[in-house]
């Protein structure tokens, strides 16, 4: 019989498996023909040793004697001989056969070595019958070898273990996804294209069985060599599954899979992996950071490639979710209604518009550009809205906080703008900019001459109305400590309401609750004149209308709390670091553990940012970016301090402006304040809160004039954005709202055009007075009572009856409802879960837990039992009816619907 032929990849397999049992031999014999294309010498790695092999084709006896005897005399030490040959044993003698490994012509049995490769003693009768799968499971050796599988190799675990190797896997049970980032991989295809033609087409049928239907578009592209446009070519295939595509856009696009013989559902299939390995992409941009970027990156490069191959084909895809310039697309719609004259139709346009923009998946990598349509399509609502300029600076600063400073938040993103070269896109949002700039201008005036009448006689003693920048600690701050201990007092030096408003939102997504003295919301001070850190925090820190320096805070801050009865310790920037190890100085630590200790911090990252020039590029402000503030609210968190989070001016930002051409002198004492003859754009105030100047100065109301050399932003001057000193308070729950004071939802504290929807009515509510502990009621069902709540007070949010036709007037009608609130406990009183029902169904499904619990007549509970308890009640089955993610509480009307017996119609 001719003996089989071997090449140097089995050769190298035969030695790594049998060389071990018997390491000092150095000849070799194999029954077979050497391949003429085969290396003859080469090294192979034996238990981590390298051994030089020569290998050497006789079929004589005297060929192999010869060719031993040669190698004995001239190869180096440690060599080894293999002589390939159909001579048999016994003509070879002992005397040959006695130097050679296992004393014997070893047979060539590619399953055994395979089988030995795996640790194995047999191999299933299936890998025998595919010559294939022995020779690649030979060549595919990982370096460490093969993992053992027992004594057994079934043709599963090897066909596993191959796909494994020859696709990259990182465990051997492959997917879509895995395969489809394998094809984006460096060298992956080619080096599968080069194997032959029988493993690509074991290969092929084996990911068929194993992945499904879309290996089979997928696999065919591969040995196509495109795997480069893989993920593009199942984007723009997409197109194929539209109810009305096109039929020249239906040509083209099936040209793609030409050569492809798959059916409807392959195709779809792989439409359908392609696209989940894109979304799963997105989401790792969306997490941010390197492996983020990363992501990022590969997702645009196949969505830029499919845009191109597209217009390549001539394919209108223009309006496809995944494309870019479906993307742009959109991102131009909203700009042209932009540029509409504002009215009801062309703001249910633009919100239309927006509403595509943010379905398109390309828009979650551009966060910043999706944030500036938002904010100008709010602009534009905004600007609808009936101009309402308040009566004195006592109701101008309070809207300022309230809506004024959200105006403000919008226009710094929308001045940001555009950041491609979408002129269209830039131009819209230069419009509104421009339409909304004017708007608070014309606020800005009429609060000016407003404040220079105030300003003549305003002071401590006679106010008119409004809550000054010195009373806030005495007026604002003193009676949140008597009733809830004392408190963590936050002064962001130069926190403007814009600033205030987002980073309110922020305190509130992470648990904190939010509170006000009164039923109309946040408050706001008025900074002393002009409005500088110098004048304004010491008046802030002391309670008196005086300039000062950290030295004079800290004595004017102790001295003010002496006079209510408490120690307080007033820490400015130095004090605040801690040692190594330590995010906060042990001074700080030990005045912050103290009950019984007022404790006033002193941040300056805002103020620092307007001189240094970070405050200009900046598009808004998140909590990490100033230093210590989540560490200050975390510390205050646990250990039970309610916070006040106060400015001592705001400031307005600088956005390329020239000097004012006033008649004033050329240097000024300040970027915003002067003296002289006031010129256009700048008042003249004088009175006792003018702390310079001799109780007389120059200052610019307009936010486009400055005196000094150009920095980020400023402030000094008698914009709203300057004179508005926000005054925020927050404690660690609902349950230490103070007595008397109100809860102040999200929804309370946005401004109704900020949401495309209007939010829902929340009456502010009082937090309840204390509360008796509930006696011990024997429990009548089985549940656990985990969730059940003590009764509360019948009139803890006092609301009207739900109507009658209303969608939660209709289900605590319905015969569900009855019957599941008859086996809890202490379920919520049906009027409640009627209002709250309605309230989400008119905002939109969404609600805050803070809104929802005022809703159920719950106010100052912790929200996460009472929605438990709700939930109980309403997710019938365990089908999620209402949903809560610890902060917002949302609604799925239909399954809510079809649970309880409901007519949607």
């Amino acid at each position: 019989m001719t003996p089989p032929e071997v090449d140097d990849r089995t050769i190298g397999q035969l030695l790594r498996s049998y060389l071990p049992l018997e390491p000092y031999r150095r000849l070799v014999l194999v029954h077979g023909r050497y391949a003429p294309t085969a290396q003859q010498r080469f090294t192979v790695d034996v238990d981590g040793t390298d051994h030089d092999v020569t290998v050497t084709d006789a079929h004589s006896v005297l060929g192999v004697l010869g060719a031993w005897q040669e190698h004995r005399e001239s190869a180096k030490v440690g060599a080894v001989l293999v002589v390939t040959t159909g001579v048999p044993d016994d003509r070879l003698g002992w005397d040959l056969r006695g130097h050679a490994l296992r004393r014997t012509t070893l047979t060539v049995d590619r399953a055994e070595i395979v089988a030995q490769r795996f640790g194995a003693t047999e191999v299933e009768p299936r890998i025998r019958r595919e010559p294939w799968l022995l020779e690649a499971l030979l060549d595919a050796e990982p370096s460490v070898g093969w993992s053992r599988t027992g004594p057994v190799l079934t043709h599963e675990s090897a066909v596993r273990a191959l796909l494994a190797v020859r696709f990259g896997l990182v465990d051997d049970s492959p997917d879509a996804g895995a395969l489809l980032e394998w094809a984006q991989s460096a060298g992956g295809p080619a080096r599968f294209l080069d194997l032959p033609s029988a493993e690509q087409d074991g290969l092929t049928r084996r990911l068929v069985d194993t992945v499904g239907p879309f290996a089979v578009v997928f696999t065919a592209l591969v040995r196509e060599g495109r795997a480069r446009d893989i993920l593009p070519i199942g984007v723009l295939i997409s197109l194929l599954d539209e109810a009305e595509v096109p039929t020249d856009v239906a040509l083209a696009v099936g040209g793609l899979l030409q050569n492809v013989k798959a059916d409807a559902a392959s195709r779809h299939a792989f439409v359908v992996a392609v696209q989940g390995t894109l979304e799963r992409w997105i989401v790792q941009a969306e997490d941010g950071g390197l492996r983020g970027e990363d992501a990022r990156r590969r997702v645009l490069d196949v969505l830029e490639r499919a845009d191109r191959i597209a217009t390549e084909r001539g394919v209108e895809a223009s309006d496809h979710p995944f494309l870019p310039s479906g993307f742009r697309g959109r991102l131009r719609a909203v700009a042209t209604a932009l540029t509409a004259q504002v009215d009801g139709t062309t703001i249910q346009v633009a919100e239309g518009a927006l509403d595509r923009l943010r379905e398109h998946r390309v828009t979650r990598l551009h966060p910043e550009r999706l944030a500036a349509a938002t904010m100008a399509v709010r602009l534009m609502r905004w600007l609808a809205t009936t101009p309402d300029p308040a009566s004195g600076v006592a109701g101008a600063v309070a809207g300022h906080v309230r809506t004024g400073g959200w105006v403000d938040r919008a226009l710094t993103a929308v001045w940001a703008g555009e950041n491609t070269a979408e002129q269209a896109v830039g131009h819209a949002f230069g419009l509104v900019h421009d339409a909304a700039r004017r708007r608070r201008d014309d606020l800005d005036e009429h609060f000016a001459v407003r404040l220079r009448h105030w300003t003549e006689h305003a002071a401590a003693t006679a106010p008119g109305g409004a809550l000054l920048v010195e009373q806030v600690l005495d007026e604002v701050v003193a009676p949140l400590a008597a009733e809830t201990g004392a408190p963590l007092v936050i002064v962001v030096d130069g926190m403007s309401a814009a600033v205030a408003v987002e980073l309110g939102e922020q305190l509130l997504d992470r648990g904190w609750t939010e509170t006000a003295r009164n039923a109309g919301g946040r408050e706001a001070a008025v900074a002393v004149i002009p409005s500088v850190t110098r004048l304004s925090r010491a008046s802030l820190l002391t309670g008196v209308a005086a300039a000062g320096d950290q030295a004079g805070e800290r004595d004017g801050f102790a001295a003010l709390w002496k006079r209510h009865g408490r120690e307080a310790e007033l820490m400015h920037k130095s004090d605040i670091a801690g040692a190594a190890g330590r995010r906060l100085s042990e001074r700080l630590v030990t005045a912050l553990a103290d009950p019984d200790r007022v404790v006033g911090v002193v941040l300056n990252t805002v103020d620092d940012a307007l001189d240094h020039g970070r405050e200009g590029d900046r598009t808004g402000w998140r909590l990490h970016d100033i230093t210590y503030l989540q560490d200050l609210l975390d510390a205050a968190r646990s250990y039970g301090r309610p916070v006040v989070l106060v400015s001592d001016h705001g400031h307005v930002l600088e956005r390329s402006t020239d000097s004012a051409k006033s008649g004033g002198p050329t240097q000024a004492p300040s970027a915003r304040w002067r003296t002289g003859t006031p010129a256009e754009g700048e008042i003249e105030l004088r009175g006792p809160r003018v702390l310079e100047g001799d109780g007389r100065v120059v200052v610019p109301w307009r936010e486009d004039i400055r005196y000094t050399n150009r920095r980020a932003g400023y402030h000094g001057g008698a914009s709203l954005a300057e004179m508005t000193v926000p005054v925020l308070v927050f404690t660690p729950g609902p349950d230490a709202v103070p007595m008397g004071w109100f809860v102040l939802s999200p929804e309370l504290t946005r401004p109704a055009w900020w949401s495309s929807r209007p939010s829902p009515v929340v009456p502010p509510a009082p937090a309840p007075p204390p509360r008796k502990k509930p006696a011990r009621v024997k429990k009548v069902d089985d549940t656990d009572g985990l969730f059940d709540l003590p009764p509360g007070p019948a009139d803890d949010a006092p609301a009207p009856a739900p109507r009658a036709t209303t969608l939660g007037a209709r289900v605590i009608r319905s015969a569900p409802f009855v019957a599941q609130r008859k086996l809890l406990r202490r379920a919520p009183e049906p009027e409640g879960v009627a209002r709250l029902l309605d309230a989400l169904n008119d905002g939109g499904g969404e609600l805050s837990a803070a809104a929802a619990v005022t809703m159920l007549g719950r106010t100052g509970r912790e929200p996460g039992p009472v929605i438990a308890h709700l939930q109980r009640l309403l997710n019938l089955e365990g089908y999620q009816v209402i949903a809560f993610d610890g902060r917002t509480v949302r609604l799925d009307v239909d399954v809510l619907s079809l649970q309880f017996g409901l007519d949607r119609t």
